[in-house]
């Protein structure tokens, strides 16, 4: 049983996950405003992390988004869109001086590795020793993993690791394949204004639904962003040698309209296509699992 922190854009979860049985034994989930001051998030995750009642003494695995200095438990987001106000300054110190009962350190870990090394552990990507994993919700991240360790360079590894610094088009992969660029692209459909209004609080999975109710343009929309994420994703499966890629993230929910979009972008690249098999506890089991590698 271990102690574990996720920072995603909209909450904040802690959670004891057993990395051994891949299950998720309590869990606190709290609210988070990704454009809050550093006080508001710091403060969720202290708080979070305090009302989980973990026993003292242990070390946490904490999965956050990046950029981040995962080593120094140094915040790096800058031009992200979230949590920039807390760039430079140093979680780590703040989580083991806030958090009662006292962890003995944290560990941290990129969520979309988290997310993986859970899927690896014993979801989707299980019995895969080369194996890629892609979340989709507010952008795009990605984790390249070799028996259960995260690749950050190599043969057919965007740089850092970050699907996300890949161009489709000439233009960065998230003004296609992005919670923004998609609701961009559907609303800009709209010649009235006033029609656009009644769309604006219209989520992806709005969308979707409209698509599964027969309408061209929002399938349209769709297809074309997870083509292009497949045809991005596509040479790197290939040189990687990935023989599974593992989608997850809220878009996977749409898993029956976002299969057949990817699976044409990647063509005849040989690997296994898979939604989450954990949901949201992969990343907590991730998590888990990385902080139990510690000695």
């Amino acid at each position: 049983m271990r102690p574990v922190l996720e920072l995603g854009g909209t909450h904040v979860t802690a959670a004891l996950a057993d990395p051994v049985a891949a299950t998720v034994l309590r869990r606190v989930r709290r609210p988070v405003r990704a454009r809050g001051t550093a006080e508001h998030v710091l403060g969720a995750l202290v708080r979070c992390a305090g009302e989980l009642d973990a026993p003292a003494g242990q070390v946490w695995g904490v999965a956050v988004p990046g950029p981040f200095e995962y080593e120094k438990g140094v915040a790096r987001f800058e031009g992200v869109g979230k949590f920039d106000d807390l760039y430079g300054i140093d979680v780590r110190a703040v989580l083991l001086d806030g958090v009662w009962p006292r962890p003995a350190e944290t560990v941290f870990l990129n969520d979309a590795h988290a997310f993986l090394l859970g899927e690896w552990r014993a979801g989707a990507a299980r019995g895969h020793d080369r194996c890629v994993g892609i979340t989709l919700g507010t952008g795009v991240g990605s984790a390249f993993l070799v028996a259960g360790d995260a690749r950050h360079d190599g043969p057919g590894i965007p740089p850092q690791g970050r699907i996300d610094l890949v161009e489709a088009a000439g233009r960065p992969l998230e003004d296609t394949v992005s919670r923004r660029a998609i609701l961009g692209r559907y609303l800009a459909d709209y010649a009235d204004p006033s029609g656009a209004d009644a769309a604006r609080d219209l989520d992806v999975s709005d969308v979707a639904e409209r698509a599964r109710a027969g309408e061209r343009r929002a399938r349209q929309v769709l297809d074309e962003a997870f083509t292009t994420l497949g045809a991005a994703l596509a040479p790197r499966l290939r040189d990687f040698g990935a023989t599974v890629l593992v989608v997850g993230g809220a878009m996977a929910g749409s898993w029956d309209l976002l299969r057949p979009a990817l699976r044409a972008g990647l063509g005849d690249t040989p690997v296994t296509l898979r939604p989450a098999g954990l949901g949201a506890d992969a990343a907590l089991v991730g998590a888990a699992t990385y902080a139990a590698a510690v000695p």
